[in-house]
């Protein structure tokens, strides 16, 4: 998975259990046997259908995780914070690979600059993605 999806995932899903197993008969299904026709017309199982992700307040989610771990540093402005936030890598290696998913391109690899423009960018893009983001993370 990408790293941008699993800051969706970690932020998104906090809190939720797991989902629940597919709903129907757990009893196994008799195979027909060598002497009996398959049906034709055989329905393939029922698929639920997707489902748009609730919106999530981002704010909310991040201020929670953030009392549960001392504050969790400056996650407001930091990608660094943030990613240890998240319990993501949050090395130099991981956040060049999450500016390249982002098409971010501001400074050098590493610089305070990348950082905060990625930090911008991940905001923005959760925001894309159904999250309530805050005025104050997002600036």
């Amino acid at each position: 998975m990408s790293i941008f999806g699993n800051i969706m995932g970690k932020i998104f899903h906090h809190g939720q259990n797991k989902p629940a197993a597919p709903t129907g008969s757990a009893a196994p299904q008799a195979q027909p046997s060598p002497t009996q026709p398959t049906p034709a017309a055989a329905a393939p199982p029922a698929q639920p259908a997707p489902t748009q992700p609730q919106s999530v307040d981002v704010g909310a989610v991040l201020s929670e995780m953030a009392s549960m771990k001392n504050g969790g540093g400056n996650y407001q402005s930091s990608i660094v914070d943030l990613l240890k936030l998240l319990d993501l890598d949050s090395s130099l290696a991981a956040r060049k690979e999450l500016a390249g998913e982002l098409n971010v391109h501001a400074g050098a690899d590493g610089t305070a600059e990348q950082n905060i423009a990625l930090h911008k960018a991940v905001m923005a893009k959760l925001a894309e993605n159904g999250g309530i983001v805050p005025d104050s993370l997002r600036d």
